[in-house]
């Protein structure tokens, strides 16, 4: 793997375990108390200075009760990993708000893609126009 590409992993697999973190209602100094090591370490690895070991990640999936995936999935660029994770967003949603984000990026998803049959006038569902 590139240098670019690992920081770039780094950096969003921090941002993950920090919104993991949050979810939880934890601070860093507790993660860093539950994992034996110092505030300063947990800082680093949510900054994507530092990418936790495997070991590491399994620990944090444990204080935060989430799977290892679960912090690698919501950053993954494959479709798959992404579908995972709108559907983990979505099953906390009542039916009826489920049924309604689907409306919504069925029609953003076909608008994007230029399908003509969606109108140009829904706000915010288009790309942007380019000048000239």
């Amino acid at each position: 793997m590139a240098t670019t590409d690992m920081a770039l992993l780094t950096r969003t697999v921090g941002r993950a375990i920090a919104r993991h973190r949050q979810r939880a209602g934890l601070t860093q100094e507790q993660v860093a108390e539950r994992l034996g090591i110092g505030n300063e370490a947990v800082s680093r690895i949510e900054r994507g200075v530092v990418m936790p070991t495997v070991a590491r990640l399994v620990e944090l999936a444990g204080i935060f009760g989430c799977d290892v995936a679960d912090l690698l999935t919501e950053t993954s660029h494959r479709s798959d990993d992404q579908a995972q994770y709108l559907s983990r967003l979505l099953a906390g949603l009542a039916a009826t708000d489920r049924q309604l984000l689907l409306g919504v990026i069925e029609t953003l998803v076909q608008r994007l893609a230029g399908d003509p049959g969606v109108p140009s006038d829904v706000p915010g569902a288009g790309r942007p126009r380019r000048a000239g």
